[in-house]
């Protein structure tokens, strides 16, 4: 077990290769989640704005619609985990993908038989996206939190981070797989062949997860939840203000690129989660030699450089560096400041600290869609990475301040190999 202010190893240095693939046999569902979640990241804006005909702001609560439901579902995630274990929650939240695919589907037939004409076809059109996107984002909460669990319990908590680095692995590198596979399934086969492809993944994931052994359910006094989240919420502010940027990236950009009639929305999307899954698997090793809030504020001035190039940008090329920085920036933040959360409190109590630091994720990404479609709406696209820029230094300000809390004066802690 590590020290208590010893940030456990990343992947890249501490897991063997037995104890990779074990992380890997669980992360997997993880990564059918996202995958679904990214087939229709980058379509659901501009069908919502420009098919059904509401404004920015709607095409905003569209998306970040989904991260509401994982945000009230993920304390409902940990019971689960606590009572049934992991295994049984996962397994409930592909049942909710597969809602999610289903009524995605019945969106997509509504779009191909417009029966219901102008009048009725929008608003129920909107509706049957809204629920789909509720059930994905239940499913989010129920998978991810549930496969970080499963692994945990299989390979134990020495290896937190390398669970952690592995399950953003397969969230990130589901998303860049996906957004750009979405739009191609879409120009094919529209709305219909997305609730086809959301549902057949949801439906692989709940034949994989059957003949898998569970992981026995953690015993052992735990500290209230209060008080776990009262430790954490320095350090899930500074995740949420670090989360603006991808929130605003997810949401906004294929709209930002129509404004500017710039093609290929969703390569912006892949490079964005390329450069995050190169970085986890290459560079998670700094946070065991470097210490958590050192990796954390780096992370954070990157991302915030790669924000300010999308803002600035006068070309799809320079959209796409700043996408790039903005990935590799972003990379590392939730398991850098994570170890250091998760360090704040017992053994016993670090899976309700990885709920509740969570939670600011989830809020973040929940806020941003609304919040930048207004200002979207009254300063134009641009203005969208600008704020998120500003919110990336500012989470590094912030970051800075607790690492001298911390470590007494010194920018964080380090640890040797």
């Amino acid at each position: 077990m590590p020290a208590p202010h010893q940030p456990p190893d990343a992947p890249a240095a501490a897991a063997s290769a037995p104890v990779t693939l074990q992380i890997l046999s669980v992360v997997i569902f993880t990564f059918l989640c996202y995958l679904g979640i990214g087939l229709p990241l980058a379509v659901v804006p501009g069908y919502v704005h420009q098919t059904l005909g509401y404004s920015s702001m709607i095409a905003g609560l569209a998306i970040s619609v989904q991260y509401f439901a994982t945000l009230v579902t993920r304390p409902l995630a940990g019971r689960l985990i606590d009572t049934l274990g992991p295994k049984k929650t996962v397994q409930r939240g592909l049942i909710a993908a597969l809602c999610s695919g289903a009524l995605l589907l019945l969106a997509g037939l509504l779009q191909a038989l417009p029966l219901l004409g102008p009048r009725y076809g929008p608003p129920l059109g909107l509706a049957l996206l809204i629920l789909s996107r509720l059930g994905m984002g239940c499913a989010e909460s129920f998978c991810s939190t549930g496969s970080i669990m499963w692994g945990i319990g299989r390979v134990g908590h020495a290896n937190n981070a390398s669970v952690i680095s592995w399950n953003g692995v397969g969230t990130y590198g589901a998303l860049a797989i996906g957004a750009p596979l979405g739009v191609v399934i879409d120009q094919w086969l529209g709305f219909v062949g997305l609730g086809v492809s959301v549902t057949a993944l949801a439906l692989l994931g709940l034949a994989l997860a059957a003949p898998k052994t569970s992981a026995p359910v953690a015993h052992g006094e735990r500290m209230p939840f209060s008080s776990v989240f009262s430790r954490v919420l320095p350090h899930g502010i500074g995740l949420a203000l670090g989360s603006v940027g991808f929130g605003a990236l997810a949401t906004f950009v294929t709209l930002y690129y129509a404004s500017r009639q710039w093609p290929h929305a969703a390569l912006s999307l892949t490079v964005f989660g390329t450069l995050f899954v190169g970085t986890r698997l290459l560079f998670a090793n700094t946070i065991r030699t470097q210490g958590g809030f050192r990796v954390a504020i780096t992370s954070f001035l990157i991302e915030g450089a790669g924000l300010a190039l999308i803002w600035l940008a006068a070309t799809p090329q320079m959209a796409l560096v700043g996408a790039a920085l903005t990935g590799l920036g972003f990379a590392l933040v939730f398991p850098a400041l994570g170890v250091e959360a998760v360090a704040l409190v017992p053994p016993a109590s670090r899976g309700a600290a990885l709920s509740a630091y969570s939670v600011f994720l989830d809020l973040s990404l929940g806020i941003t869609g609304p919040v930048a479609g207004l200002i979207a709406s009254d300063f134009g696209y641009p203005s969208v990475y600008l704020f998120a820029a500003v919110a990336a230094l500012l989470a590094a300000a912030l970051v800075v301040l607790l690492a001298h809390r911390a470590g007494g004066g010194s920018l964080g802690r380090r640890t040797t190999a």
